[in-house]
Formats: C-alpha cells, structure tokens, sequence
C-alpha cells in the first residue's frame, strides 16, 4: 500500500521513496522501513540473558546478618522461606516474577526469532499479542532486584544485623536488563513480512 508508519508516534503516512533519512512529518523521528540488524541483536541480548540466568539462580541473591548467623538467600530458598513463613502468596508472587516471568520471555522470543527466521506466516496476530505481551511484563522481573536493594538500603544496623546484595543479584538485574533490551530490538514488522502461502 505504500504506507509507513512512524515507531514513535504511530502516525501512518505515504512511503517515500528513499525511507532511510527522511523523518515523521508529525514528531520528526527518523522513519526507517525495518529495525536494523533487529534479528542479530535481539538474539545476542537474549543469548547473553540465558548464559547470565544460571549464575543469577545458582549464586546468593541476598545476604542476611545477624549477631547469631548470617544467611545465603538464592532466588529458589527465598521463595522456600517465604512459605514456610507463612506467607505463600509473597511466595508465589516472588516465583512467578523472578522465574515464570524469566522463562516465559526466553520462550516467546524464541518462538518469535525462529518463525521469523523460518519465514513462517501461521498465526501472525497470535505472535504480534505475544510481542506485545512481552513487552508490558517485561519490568515486572525487576521485583527480586527491587526487593533486596530496598532491604540494604533500609536495614543498615550494624549491631542487630544487615543486608547485603550477592553477586546473583546483579546477575538477575542483568537478565532482565538483556531480556528488555532483546524485546526492543525485535521488530515486529518482521512477523508480517513474509507472504502469504496460497
């Protein structure tokens, strides 16, 4: 049909005839007909986030100390802790936020890149939903980062006891991060582009 539309305004206009330096004639951001190199970069951020997924489960995301003892506290032993506390929906929400979310993502993008690289065109409006599904759960991994920078900060009391952030959650933070950034490399104009099969 001719049209383009812009990626950060949304305003659909005529195509021109070069796209690649000509902007928006409504907010003026550069048009481009496809993300460049959209594919390769959204699979080395979700290659790097899947390598520095293992370290962020395996190593302590938090540690507590007290005049008594101190404790490592990984992703999986403080979702076990918060329900043997009796608090099982914290339990289920840190869970689903800090794993099911992670995996799911790792999922989706998966599904996403090789039906793009397969040039499959079943179900283009189901993959675009989950693109965009992607995308609006994407922060809410942040949740375990969130929580342990909140208890450093607040229980500093050097005599009763403290809490200080492990290597697992800078590791996680850096999952998320990567996952994000994979989701906004990939174009979703990609899913559309391959013709119809008669």
């Amino acid at each position: 049909m001719g049209l383009i539309g812009c990626r950060r305004c949304g305003h659909v206009m005529q195509r021109p005839q070069a796209v690649e330096g000509n902007s928006c004639a409504r907010c003026g951001a550069g048009l481009r007909w496809r993300k460049p190199q959209s594919l390769e970069r959204c699979w080395a951020f979700l290659i790097a986030a899947m390598i520095l997924y293992v370290p962020a489960n395996t190593m302590t995301m938090m540690k507590t100390i007290n005049p008594f003892n101190s404790t490592d506290d990984t992703i999986m032993s403080g979702v076990i802790y918060l329900w043997a506390a009796g608090t099982p929906e914290l339990a289920v929400i840190v869970f689903v936020a800090s794993v099911m979310v992670p995996i799911g993502k790792f999922i989706a993008l998966l599904t996403l890149l090789v039906s793009v690289h397969r040039g499959s065109s079943r179900d283009r409006v189901g993959r675009t939903r989950l693109y965009r599904i992607i995308e609006k759960i994407g922060h809410w991994s942040m949740l375990d980062v969130f929580v342990v920078a909140l208890l450093v900060a607040l229980v500093r009391f050097d005599l009763f006891g403290r809490v200080e952030a492990g290597g697992g959650a800078i590791c996680f933070g850096g999952v998320v991060l990567l996952t994000m950034m994979a989701s906004l490399s990939f174009d979703p104009r990609l899913i559309w582009d391959t013709p119809e099969k008669t």
